[in-house]
Order: C-alpha cells, then sequence, then structure tokens
C-alpha cells in the first residue's frame, strides 16, 4: 500500500456559490467543489505533498464531478466511498457584501454522512504523518463512530493529528452536541487551527489568550493551537508562547470560502517540514505569514479546492 503524509476524514460536498444573476433576473449559482477537509489537503497537494481522502459521496453526477475534482488537484481518491442510495451533500453559500458567507445545507441525509466504521482503512491513516479531522464527520452517530475509530488508528500509531472544528451550527441538533463533539475532537488532536468566533463559543473568553489558556489546561497534549481571526490576522499558541501576525489583505477579495483551510494546510506543511517538536517563535512567524498570504490569495477566486495559489505565488504575496 501506497503511504500518504496526510490523510483527511470528513465531507466532500459541492459548495453552490452565488455568481450574478441571469437575464431574467434570477440569482445564478455556480457548482464549485468543496469541504473543509479536501481543501486543506488541495493546498498541500499544491505545495508537493502526498495526499489521501477518506469519505464518501453519492453514486450521481455531482459525486462523480467531485471524485474528478479531487482527482485533478492531485488527492489520492482511492478511498472515496460512492453510495448507490443517498445522494452527494450540497451547500448553498449566501455571500454578504463584507465577503462573509451563511450556508443552507442539503443533507438530510447527505451521503457523507454514510460513512461507516467498516469503511474505514486502518493501514492508510496508521501508515501517513497526519490524520486531519473536523466535526461535520460527527455530527450524527454512524459517520461519528468511523471518524472515533480513524482517530484510535491515528493515536495507537503516533500519526500526528489535526483538528478544524468548522463549526456549522445548522448542521448540529443543538450547540451543545457541537460542543460535546469538539471537546471529544480535541481530546485527541495534537494540532488545533480554530476560528475566532469559534474560541469564543466553545470557552466562552473573549480574549483569545485566555481562550487559548483554556483549552490547554484541559487538553494538554495539544502542542500547537492556532486562532485566525479574519481581518485581524492570526496567532499561534506553541509552548507558553503566542505568535501573532496581521492579515494579508487583498483589494480583490471577493468571498472568504476556503480561507481558513488553505491557512490550514500551509500550516500543516510547514510542521511536515520543520516536525512539531522544537519550533522556533521566528519560524513560527514566518509560517503564519505564508499561511496568511495563501488564506488572502483564496478569497479573490470563487471556491478554494479546485484553485489553491502556487507557492510561488504566496511568496510573492508574503
Amino acid at each position: 500500500m501506497k503511504v500518504f503524509e496526510v490523510v483527511a476524514l470528513g465531507e466532500l460536498l459541492i459548495d453552490f456559490t452565488e455568481n450574478g444573476t441571469s437575464a431574467q433576473g434570477n440569482p445564478l449559482f455556480e457548482a464549485n467543489p468543496g469541504g473543509a477537509p479536501c481543501n486543506v489537503l488541495a493546498m498541500l497537494s499544491k505545495l508537493g505533498h502526498s495526499t489521501a481522502f477518506v469519505g464518501k459521496v453519492g453514486e450521481d453526477f455531482f459525486g462523480t464531478q467531485l471524485k474528478s475534482a479531487i482527482e485533478e488537484v492531485g488527492i489520492c481518491a482511492d478511498y472515496l466511498r460512492m453510495d448507490k442510495d443517498v445522494h452527494t451533500t450540497l451547500a448553498l453559500v449566501h455571500t454578504f457584501p463584507d465577503g462573509d458567507r451563511d450556508f443552507s445545507f442539503y443533507r438530510n441525509p447527505g451521503a457523507d454522512m454514510m460513512l461507516a466504521e467498516s469503511e474505514i482503512p486502518e493501514d492508510l491513516i496508521a501508515g501517513a504523518k497526519i490524520f486531519h479531522f473536523g466535526t461535520l464527520s460527527m455530527t450524527h452517530e454512524g459517520v461519528r463512530a468511523a471518524t472515533k475509530k480513524a482517530l484510535d488508528i491515528a493515536k495507537a500509531n503516533n500519526v500526528v493529528i489535526s483538528f478544524d472544528p468548522n463549526l456549522r451550527p445548522p448542521l448540529w441538533g443543538s450547540l451543545d452536541d457541537a460542543k460535546e463533539q469538539v471537546m471529544c475532537g480535541l481530546q485527541y488532536c495534537d494540532i488545533l487551527k480554530i476560528s475566532d468566533n469559534e474560541i469564543t463559543w466553545l470557552t466562552g473568553e473573549e480574549d483569545y489568550t485566555k481562550g487559548a489558556e483554556w483549552i490547554k489546561a484541559r487538553y494538554p497534549q495539544i502542542k500547537l493551537i492556532l486562532v485566525s481571526m479574519g481581518k485581524d490576522g492570526s496567532r499561534a499558541y506553541y509552548n507558553g508562547a503566542m505568535i501573532e501576525t496581521p492579515a494579508k489583505l487583498n483589494e480583490k477579495t471577493i468571498e472568504t470560502t476556503g480561507a481558513g483551510d488553505t491557512f490550514c494546510g500551509c500550516v500543516l506543511h510547514y510542521v511536515l517540514e520543520h516536525g512539531i517538536e522544537g519550533l522556533t517563535e521566528e519560524g513560527l512567524k514566518e509560517m503564519l505569514r505564508f499561511a496568511n498570504s495563501a488564506a488572502s490569495l483564496i478569497t479573490t477566486k470563487k471556491g478554494a479546492l479546485r484553485v489553491m495559489p502556487e507557492r510561488e505565488e504566496i511568496v510573492q504575496n508574503m
């Protein structure tokens, strides 16, 4: 079996993003391939890393489109399952004038929820350097059990575990359920990427440093905590130090879909190159600058998965 540097598990779906209006005045939507875990892998593939995805789509037009899209960007699709009975999950993304978004999901059920414990490829996960996941694969019982099985395999084989909660409130029965599963994810991870609104929601702390301390006190095995703060930049908390870098604002920004995933992919790229132990403040600052630059570039494009920036482009934008 081929060994991959990064394996991710979770949702692969179609993001219908607004794209103007028709001659009749009706809103037009573009069917972009999406899903946070594959966005992260797409950025890593662009930076030269070997990646594989574990998940499920429908055996339908959109599922076929998604399989082709991830193969096109260099992600191994051998572990992508196709469900004969349940359609591919769809998300409609409404973009506000400031570039922020609102999501409507067509997922009751969606194929990504149908991934079963028996479909988790043990050797694939055991052989990876990094295993990455989020909470969309923890919203329902069956796929939650599959996710936890994958996490147990990764933990048992000393694979570095990366977690981005990527909270989508409409997909949860209640936010208490969401909090319970986020805390389950925190028990496993070595690297946590969390957004500003998520860390405040989770910890009750408006001050992100206090929020990071709240997390670290409860989950001391987490080595690196990253807080993405949108236009305010990003922070890394590591070994008791806080490193912050400003955002790279871009006047060509049209929407923020995939910015956090692009950022996360660049962070994992840095960890693959330097390891997770003994990182320096100067190195972490460089990592954040690179990740912020890549995130700003993705905001100038519709979607994310198929349009990740090249390394040279990211460096020039820094």
